[in-house]
Protein backbone atom coordinates (compact mmCIF):
# COMPACT_ATOMS: atom_id res chain seq x y z
CA UNK A 1 0.00 0.00 0.00
CA UNK A 2 2.70 2.45 1.02
CA UNK A 3 4.77 1.55 -2.03
CA UNK A 4 1.83 2.37 -4.31
CA UNK A 5 1.33 5.78 -2.68
CA UNK A 6 5.02 6.68 -2.73
CA UNK A 7 6.83 5.17 -5.68
CA UNK A 8 10.07 4.28 -3.89
CA UNK A 9 11.38 2.35 -6.88
CA UNK A 10 11.45 5.51 -8.98
CA UNK A 11 13.30 7.37 -6.23
CA UNK A 12 16.05 4.79 -5.84
CA UNK A 13 19.52 5.95 -6.82
CA UNK A 14 21.74 3.10 -7.89
CA UNK A 15 25.49 3.68 -7.95
CA UNK A 16 27.91 0.90 -8.67
CA UNK A 17 30.61 0.42 -6.08
CA UNK A 18 33.42 1.26 -8.50
CA UNK A 19 31.73 4.58 -9.34
CA UNK A 20 31.04 5.49 -5.72
CA UNK A 21 34.24 7.48 -5.20
CA UNK A 22 33.68 9.47 -8.39
CA UNK A 23 30.10 10.27 -7.40
CA UNK A 24 31.12 11.30 -3.88
CA UNK A 25 33.91 13.58 -5.15
CA UNK A 26 31.59 15.19 -7.69
CA UNK A 27 28.94 15.71 -5.03
CA UNK A 28 31.43 17.29 -2.63
CA UNK A 29 32.70 19.62 -5.36
CA UNK A 30 29.16 20.77 -6.12
CA UNK A 31 28.45 21.21 -2.40
CA UNK A 32 31.49 23.44 -1.92
CA UNK A 33 30.74 25.44 -5.09
CA UNK A 34 27.15 25.95 -3.94
CA UNK A 35 28.21 27.03 -0.47
CA UNK A 36 30.80 29.40 -1.95
CA UNK A 37 28.18 31.04 -4.17
CA UNK A 38 25.84 31.28 -1.20
CA UNK A 39 28.50 33.00 0.93
CA UNK A 40 29.32 35.41 -1.91
CA UNK A 41 25.63 36.25 -2.33
CA UNK A 42 25.27 36.90 1.40
CA UNK A 43 28.42 39.05 1.35
CA UNK A 44 27.01 41.15 -1.49
CA UNK A 45 23.71 41.57 0.35
CA UNK A 46 25.43 42.58 3.57
CA UNK A 47 27.47 45.21 1.73
CA UNK A 48 24.40 46.66 0.00
CA UNK A 49 22.09 46.71 3.01
CA UNK A 50 22.96 47.45 6.67
CA UNK A 51 21.76 44.02 7.77
CA UNK A 52 23.72 43.75 11.02
CA UNK A 53 22.64 47.16 12.30
CA UNK A 54 18.99 46.71 11.39
CA UNK A 55 18.60 43.20 12.80
CA UNK A 56 20.83 43.32 15.89
CA UNK A 57 20.57 46.94 17.02
CA UNK A 58 17.15 48.02 15.76
CA UNK A 59 15.52 44.57 16.25
CA UNK A 60 13.96 44.77 12.78
CA UNK A 61 12.14 41.43 12.51
CA UNK A 62 10.70 42.24 9.08
CA UNK A 63 14.19 42.64 7.60
CA UNK A 64 15.19 39.30 9.11
CA UNK A 65 12.24 37.65 7.39
CA UNK A 66 13.04 39.34 4.07
CA UNK A 67 16.74 38.39 4.23
CA UNK A 68 15.78 34.82 5.15
CA UNK A 69 13.43 34.68 2.16
CA UNK A 70 16.13 36.03 -0.13
CA UNK A 71 18.57 33.40 1.16
CA UNK A 72 16.05 30.61 0.54
CA UNK A 73 15.50 31.93 -2.99
CA UNK A 74 19.24 32.08 -3.66
CA UNK A 75 19.63 28.54 -2.33
CA UNK A 76 16.88 27.30 -4.67
CA UNK A 77 18.50 29.05 -7.64
CA UNK A 78 21.92 27.57 -6.81
CA UNK A 79 20.41 24.08 -6.38
CA UNK A 80 18.64 24.34 -9.73
CA UNK A 81 21.82 25.55 -11.44
CA UNK A 82 23.85 22.69 -9.99
CA UNK A 83 21.20 20.12 -10.86
CA UNK A 84 21.30 21.34 -14.42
Amino acid sequence: MLNSIFNFNALALVVKLDQLLEVLVTTLIFVFVGIAFFVVAYGILSRIYPIKKEIEEDQNIALGIVIGSIMIGIAIIIAAAIQG
